[in-house]
């Protein structure tokens, strides 16, 4: 599992697009998204535009352990924040949501790539529901940081590793 986060127009999703089409195909996007108005509609269709060739999409808004846990090969999730966000607005259990992502993600028997939005590095928001986004964001992240064997992190495109993968068996370091 390899997490990739950063900020907005870092170039996370196509670096982890990048990963999961390295391996065979056909790739599973789990899609969290909602188009609720037409600029998040024109950055969707922008999304799918990029994905060609082997790309199964998926729409999981809320429902993104139950997908993850049915995933049968490479799986990209795009994005947490966004279905943070979903659920916040929902008004659902995040604990109980966000521990059957970790139970779903432990299972995954292929490569699973997460993206999520760094929200932490900028100013205290100014209202009670923001701050609580971050802090959920920060929890969540750091929960699947601990988890995954890579975390990448990326800026202005280019990808900084912050957690490397462990050596493949067999390999010295």
């Amino acid at each position: 599992m390899t997490l990739v986060l950063g900020g907005a127009r870092s170039g996370k999703s196509a670096y982890a697009e990048g990963l999961i089409e390295a391996c065979p195909g056909p790739w599973l996007y789990l899609a969290t998204a909602q188009a609720f108005d037409d600029e998040m509609v024109a950055r969707i269709a922008q999304h799918r535009a990029r994905r060609v060739g082997a790309w199964r999409t998926r729409d999981v808004p809320l429902a993104l352990p139950e997908a993850v846990a049915e995933a049968e090969g490479p799986a990209l999730v795009d994005c947490l924040t966004l279905w943070l966000t979903n659920l916040i607005l929902a008004g659902a259990d995040l604990e109980d949501a966000v521990d059957r992502l970790f139970a779903a993600c432990a299972r995954v028997p292929g490569p699973l790539v997460l993206v999520g939005s760094e929200v932490g590095l900028g100013i205290v928001p100014d209202n009670a529901l923001a701050r609580r986004f971050r802090d959920e964001a920060g929890r969540l992240h750091q929960r699947l940081a601990a988890q995954a064997e890579r975390v990448v992190l990326t800026v202005a495109g280019l990808p900084l590793t912050v957690k490397p993968a462990p050596p493949a068996q067999g390999t010295s370091a």
